[in-house]
């Protein structure tokens, strides 16, 4: 055998050798395990987010041991150009082939979403934002836009009327149209056929019922006298008696702390003063919860016209057929709130 064939098979065992020591690290820098935390864990990746975005990301939140064996296998698997926004779960048994796997095809766990105890249009918003990628303002836009809620058959008024509070899953980095789509689909699951006859017997419209629902759980969030409040109100559009509901008083003014109304606030000309006009008013003054909706659809049939909060300030009512019987309750509570000193 010649030298120079020697040479080649030293050379050729070489790369042999350098080939297969390479695809040993290789093999390790994709199937070792490479994460930090001891515990499951969540990155979120915003949405326009380049690659070194993703990389700054995981560098905050020290998800890697290693970060050049990830960017080794990222580069392979060419995730750098399909970069995809979401909120990701990271397993501590993962390996970096794994997570680029998960990263690279958007598979992206939801949030569970949930709220409650709702108001306004600006608290929605905020309560929406502190869960999901979008700002409050994206949210507002729409909730403001009557072109948008048309869509819908809602305006700006009733527009909150869509919102079921429940828990739900969403994508993170779900768009703000995506949101309210979303939304409106739970809110046509929750209006079966049943609750629609129901509230057609009433008779009063989905909107409408959610609209007395806000005013009925205003007035007192025990479900035990839900439906008794219910029937007072409903008893009194029959006849076409104003509601003289004080938390759309409360509404009106814009102050939710208020404990006593005056009657300068009475006075207050607005849409949502039951005391000026009669019917229900434009929009609802609370996102009901679906108890109370239920509550409302199931109301209690009686001749109370009449209620006022009971004089031990429990939060529940007298009721009363009569506007005398009325009188007697309601001096019997201010009475109350005079000796507690309570002026506002």
């Amino acid at each position: 055998m010649n030298k120079r064939i020697k040479i080649l098979i030293l050379v050729a065992g070489f790369l042999v050798v350098a080939g297969i020591a390479a695809a040993g690290l290789l093999y390790r820098a994709a199937f070792s395990n490479n994460i930090q935390p001891k515990v499951p864990t969540f990155i979120y990746i915003p949405t326009g987010s380049s690659y070194e975005d993703v990389l700054a990301v995981l560098k905050e939140n020290k998800v890697l041991k290693n970060g050049k064996s990830f960017e080794q296998i990222a580069k392979i698997k060419q995730y750098p150009k399909r970069v995809r926004a979401g909120r990701y779960r990271i397993d501590k048994r993962m390996n970096n082939n794994e997570l680029v796997n998960r990263l690279r095809s958007g598979s992206q766990e939801a949030v569970d979403f949930t709220f409650n105890n709702i108001r306004t249009k600006e608290q929605f918003a905020k309560r929406v934002s502190e869960q999901l990628e979008m700002q409050p303002q994206e949210l507002l836009d729409l909730l403001y836009d009557n072109d948008f809620l048309s869509n819908y058959n809602l305006n700006t008024e009733t527009a909150l009327t869509i919102f079921i509070p429940n828990t739900y899953k969403i994508w993170w980095n779900t768009s703000a149209e995506d949101f309210v789509k979303r939304m409106y689909g739970q809110y046509s699951l929750f209006w079966t056929e049943e609750r629609k006859e129901k509230a057609a017997q009433i008779p009063l419209s989905p909107t409408e019922v959610i609209i007395l629902a806000s005013i009925v759980e205003e007035e007192n969030h025990r479900w035990e006298e839900q439906a008794r409040i219910a029937g007072v109100y409903i008893n009194r559009l029959k006849i076409r008696m104003p509601l003289q509901a004080d938390p759309t008083v409360k509404f009106a003014v814009g102050d939710f702390t208020l404990q006593r109304i005056l009657y300068k606030h009475l006075a207050i000309d607005s849409p949502y003063n039951t005391y000026i006009y009669a019917g229900l008013p434009p929009g609802p003054i609370r996102i009901p919860s679906p108890s109370c909706v239920d509550e409302v659809l199931n109301y209690e049939k009686h001749n109370y016209l009449y209620m006022c909060a009971k004089e031990d300030l429990s939060g529940y009512h007298n009721f009363a057929v009569t506007l005398s019987q009325h009188n007697a309750n309601a001096a019997k509570y201010h009475n109350a709130l005079n000796q507690m000193k309570i002026k506002r």
